[in-house]
């Protein structure tokens, strides 16, 4: 984040969306006051909130990917809910806290998991000290193998140079390294926990409490090991992995995950027009206000409970979005309106920017399609003029029928591809052109044909 401006995170995103110029420019900018409020002074630091922003906009436009790519160019901890799975507290379904959780726990085993690599060539060495250990028989002649055990003897003792300067150990582990024992099985003892069978029906009640159910319960059994037979190389493997998570300081690990969370956590709420309700509905709609007043207090900071200890969410940056057709942003209650000061209209997407999606970014559709179909060895070209109809086409189909967004464009190519993709292990002719005309030959009689459309387009 030191060295990421806003034009430069901006310049990033551009790499994998298309348009949308005002919605970087102030995800860009929130992003870039989380640094610059950790070089204010320490009492007026406290003050100072992120701003939250809401994306409005149809489905397909990028809102969604404007925040994901936002949380990977900064290595932010991030969550994608949809507003619409969370119901008032009374109700059957989820709390709203937990989405505050659930981003806690992904944090938790990402740097869990950062931890294990940095310590994994460390955890190597010691499993293969281990594994030499099973290798090599026990010394002592009541350690020694049974008469009945002398086929599977785990590692003849014999000195084939007559080279006395090398152990016997330090020979094997030169073996060993250089994979002249991969064909050897060995026996391994592998840990196991074993778990009741219990079926939890709501999570709210245990959290609130601090307590997992399952880490609880999983304290008082006794720690099995289940005895398997496998090949050298996988056997390195499944110690290697053991000693690098022994390695793991936990609480560390826990400590360090609750920070990044609540100093650099993002929640990306999608759907929120969802939970908009008009004045006065009744029925099913009922709790869409409870929502919205129950997320009041994580959305302005708050204290939630989670296993592993108490989060703010003073700092967390909420970044919602919705297409708000039978609704407007300013149906939401007027207190949640106020904590989300940003608010940001996409552009519907036309002709001119299907046509930049399907070659542009760097995950481009025609460059996935064409990296799949190398893998068969066929190479597909597609002309200028085929990219252009494509993008004709998947305009024309979105304003016939729903409006997608970019969305269409996958349909749109699975169609036009699907024959050569059939075909493509057979295929004599590994080179192909996509041309206009061969584009109008798919994709014209479905797309003329407005019933047919709707189900295949």
């Amino acid at each position: 984040m030191n060295d990421l401006k806003p034009h430069e995170i901006v310049k990033e995103l551009d790499k994998y969306i298309i348009g949308q110029d005002k919605a970087k420019r102030s995800v860009a900018i929130a992003l870039r006051n989380r640094w610059r409020r950790q070089q204010v002074p320490g009492d007026l630091r406290d003050e100072i909130t992120p701003k939250n922003i809401i994306l409005i906009g149809p489905t397909g436009v990028g809102k969604t990917e404007i925040a994901r790519r936002l949380s990977n160019l900064t290595d932010s901890p991030f969550s994608k809910v949809e507003a619409s799975k969370f119901t008032e507290v009374g109700y059957v379904g989820r709390d709203v806290e937990s989405m505050v959780r659930d981003l806690l726990e992904l944090t938790v085993n990402e740097v869990r998991s950062t931890e294990q690599e940095r310590v994994r060539e460390r955890g190597r060495q010691i499993a293969e000290e281990r594994m030499l250990d099973i290798l090599l028989p026990k010394s002592g002649a009541d350690q020694a193998p049974k008469p009945e055990d002398t086929k599977e003897t785990p590692f003849e003792l014999i000195t084939h140079d007559g080279d006395e300067s090398f152990s016997t150990r330090e020979k094997l582990r030169r073996m060993l390294r250089e994979g002249k024992l991969d064909n050897r099985y060995v026996d391994l003892d592998v840990s196991e926990r074993a778990m009741p069978m219990v079926e939890i029906f709501s999570n709210v009640g245990m959290e609130e409490l601090g307590i997992n159910f399952k880490d609880m319960i999983g304290g008082f059994l006794p720690k099995s090991t289940k005895r398997r037979k496998i090949k050298v190389p996988e056997a390195m493997e499944v110690l290697a992995a053991e000693e690098a998570q022994n390695l793991v300081d936990m609480d560390k690990v826990v400590k360090k995950a609750i920070q990044k969370v609540e100093q650099s956590g993002i929640i990306f709420l999608d759907e929120i027009d969802k939970i908009a309700g008009k004045n006065g509905v009744q029925g099913p709609d009922v709790s869409r206000e409870g929502v919205q007043r129950d997320l009041l207090p994580i959305v302005e900071g708050s204290t939630v409970t989670t296993k592993y200890g108490p989060v703010k969410t003073d700092n967390i940056l909420f970044i919602a979005s919705g297409a708000f057709h039978t609704v407007k942003p300013s149906d939401l209650i007027p207190e949640l309106q106020g904590r989300f000061p940003i608010r940001v209209e996409l552009d519907a997407l036309g002709q001119k920017e299907f046509a930049r999606i399907l070659v542009e970014p760097k995950n481009a559709l025609i460059l996935q399609y064409l990296a799949i179909l190398k893998t068969e060895g066929v190479d597909v070209v597609f002309e200028d003029e085929a990219v252009e109809e494509i993008a004709k086409i998947a305009e024309d189909v979105n304003n016939q029928t729903e409006n997608i967004g970019a969305r269409r464009l996958y349909t749109l190519m699975e169609c036009l591809l699907e024959d050569i993709l059939f075909d493509a292990p057979d295929l004599v002719e590994k080179r192909i052109v996509i041309d206009r005309k061969y584009v109008v030959d798919q994709l014209e009689e479905i797309k003329d044909d407005e019933d047919l459309s709707r189900f295949i387009l």
